[in-house]
């Protein structure tokens, strides 16, 4: 008997060493959890032996608990990591035709060609519905989606009416070259760009020139002094002159005071955008703000309509949970709220590896909560959660499960050696 107790013991020591040594092994994987051989002795036992003279049988392993025990929390650069600090799972979808959900405290996700948030194998991280303003819809199982990052937002507009208000140098002087040309400085005085956009929203530079026509009102003090003036504005965008029927120019003007006479509004001819997408027509304004006066040139107001559609420039996760996405244009949208899953009993989950786990019926049904409710953790963006093995204790735990395998071969091997001397025995 006392060799099978033994080896009993042997077979013990290699499950804990073998657990010991799988949990040293992933000390640097992300949302591993670690495990504990746990072992009962064996007593066989019967009604005709007294309580006092019963000799156990030797040991079984009784489980390999795993313990989810929060890792460390580390500083990632990523916005799209997420950890958890406190009890909680994320909700993946390995195969997105079934129904089947995975989870897992790996929070570092990336965005695959289809724009889906994954882990590293690719499941799908699961969010609840949000409205347009971010409130949450549901929070059942039901209705949980994939986490898709829409890479555009917004629905573009060409650009029909561009103001600009400006305020021009009235001591400025009639530039040299007479005949205008937008590749010689010399024959404007200033320019102004203005981005606006094409029917498919796609960007264009409008460029418009100013060019003093009259000199400076020279005045003898203590007159006051005149800041009449006439300019002309020439417009461009991209390559293509701005024109109405034949003309150029639009005429601007000042008065004595540098108000401006009359608001311009000029409405040039159709012109076939560079990018071919359609006719586009501009209207080009100097609104009363614009003025003539002795101080430096400056534009005071710049605006266009056109809108161009937002391309997605970053996303954030709030301690709630909440998805949120910006674009170029502007705008911000909710895209949902990661969910988050809980257990009346965690270690009975199924190890499947890569850091997931299924439920089983020891674990449980999951429960699903949201960040910081039902007995859920709360979320924490631009963090990941590292391994809970502490290689201290672990190490002390390898050379403890040593000395017991160390042990129980001794054992062994003197049980071995009895049997050789009755063996050996001789009448």
């Amino acid at each position: 008997m006392s060799f099978y107790t033994s080896l009993s013991g042997l077979k013990a020591s290699q499950v804990d060493m073998a657990s010991i040594s799988h949990n040293l092994a992933n000390v640097g994987t992300t949302g591993f959890k670690k495990s504990r051989a746990e072992f009962a002795d064996v007593i066989a036992s019967n009604l005709a032996v007294a309580p006092t003279q019963m000799v156990g049988s030797g040991t079984v392993v009784k489980g390999n608990r795993q313990q989810f025990g929060e890792g460390n929390l580390v500083q990632s650069s990523s916005s799209l990591d997420i950890a958890i600090a406190g009890d909680g799972f994320l909700a993946l979808k390995q195969d997105p035709t079934k129904e089947g959900l995975t989870f897992t405290r790996n929070g570092s996700l990336r965005v695959d060609a289809n724009q889906f948030v994954t882990d590293a194998q690719g499941a799908r991280l699961q969010v609840y519905p949000v409205d347009g303003s971010g409130n949450v819809v549901a929070t059942t199982r039901a209705s949980l989606s994939d986490l898709v990052l829409a890479s555009t937002s917004g629905k573009a507009s060409g650009t029909n009416n561009v103001a600009l208000g400006v305020n021009l140098n009235a001591r400025s002087v009639v530039p040299e070259t007479a005949a205008f040309s937008r590749f010689d400085s010399s024959s404007y005085n200033e320019s102004i760009a203005t981005t606006v956009y094409d029917g498919a929203g796609n960007p264009m530079t409008m460029t418009t020139y100013l060019k003093r026509t009259t000199p400076p009102v020279v005045t003898t003090p203590p007159a006051a002094e005149d800041l009449s003036s006439t300019w002309e504005a020439y417009s461009f965008v991209g390559d293509q002159e701005m024109k109405v029927g034949a003309t150029q120019a639009v005429p601007v003007t000042f008065d004595a005071t540098g108000k401006l006479t009359t608001p311009v509004a000029t409405t040039f001819d159709s012109f076939m955008p560079a990018s071919g997408v359609a006719q586009q027509q501009i209207t080009l304004t100097i609104p009363t703000t614009s003025a003539a006066t002795t101080k430096p040139f400056k534009v005071g107001t710049q605006t266009q309509d056109g809108i161009a559609v937002g391309r997605l420039q970053g996303v954030t996760i709030n301690e709630k949970g909440i998805v949120t996405a910006s674009y170029s244009n502007g705008d911000t949208k909710a895209l949902g709220q990661v969910a988050m899953v809980t257990f009346s009993n965690s270690p009975g989950l199924r190890q499947m590896g890569n850091s997931n786990w299924q439920a089983t019926g020891l674990s449980g049904e999951p429960t699903f909560a949201s960040s910081g409710e039902n007995g859920a953790g709360s979320l924490m963006s631009g963090m990941i959660e590292g391994s809970n093995v502490d290689i201290t204790e672990e190490l002390v735990g390898l050379i403890a499960a040593q000395r017991n395998f160390q042990a129980n071969s001794k054992a062994l091997d003197t049980s071995n050696q009895i049997t050789r001397s009755i063996l050996d025995l001789r009448a």
